[in-house]
């Protein structure tokens, strides 16, 4: 199935459709400290980038979205509202430089995942504080984790503390460990032996 056929609220290929929200993720739960937090945009910024503490990232213009959300592991969930401050809101308080074509999203203990900028500027990507109306619970992304609608859900890590922009594309975390380099669930792009020729960067040895 293409871009172009997806319809919102049905299944992709392969995924079936989940009742409640399981807890994936790699590594235990990091503990929140409000003193330390940070979230920062940095790389090839326009103006050089910019931090945010929880309070001040938390006094952001509010959003929310209708969006499923597709886990690689084969679960699906539709018509979730998402509720957060938009990655395109970022994005105009923290501008790209021109030629950025990629983003980096950071998260706890050194967690990343790379997205093209069209995907992480799309009008349904957002950093969601909360789900359903509810502030995320610390297992599902506390105090912040990004949703990409259009991707496999572990491009949009929990616990996410940054965005860098790039100029070039790098493999994240989970990219470099034998999984897609772009994650589409309509074409099922899971692992990396299905990558064509200019999917992403060559895997290292």
């Amino acid at each position: 199935m293409g871009r172009s056929e997806r319809r919102e609220g049905e299944l992709p290929p392969g995924q079936r459709l989940q009742r409640g929200w399981p807890v994936t993720h790699y590594g235990p739960v990091p503990r929140f400290r409000e003193d330390r937090w940070e979230f920062r945009v940095f790389g090839a910024t326009a103006d050089g980038g910019r931090g945010w503490n929880h309070q001040e990232f938390s006094a952001l213009p509010y959003s929310t979205v209708i969006a499923d959300f597709h886990c690689v592991t084969k679960f699906s969930m539709l018509g979730i509202e998402w509720g957060g401050v938009s990655t395109c809101t970022v994005a105009k308080l923290a501008p790209p430089a021109d030629g950025v074509t990629h983003v980096m999203v950071w998260a706890e203990y050194g967690y990343s995942s790379n997205l093209p900028i069209e995907d992480f500027l799309d009008d349904k990507s957002i950093f969601a504080t909360h789900e359903s109306g509810q502030p995320l619970t610390a297992e599902h992304g506390f105090p912040v984790r990004l949703v990409v609608p259009r991707r496999y859900a572990w491009k949009g890590p929990k616990w996410v503390r940054g965005v860098e922009y790039m100029t070039a594309d790098r493999r994240g975390f989970w990219e470099e460990r034998g999984y897609h380099n772009l994650g589409d669930p309509w074409t099922e792009q899971r692992y990396s032996y299905q990558e064509a020729p200019g999917d992403g960067p060559e895997l290292q040895a």
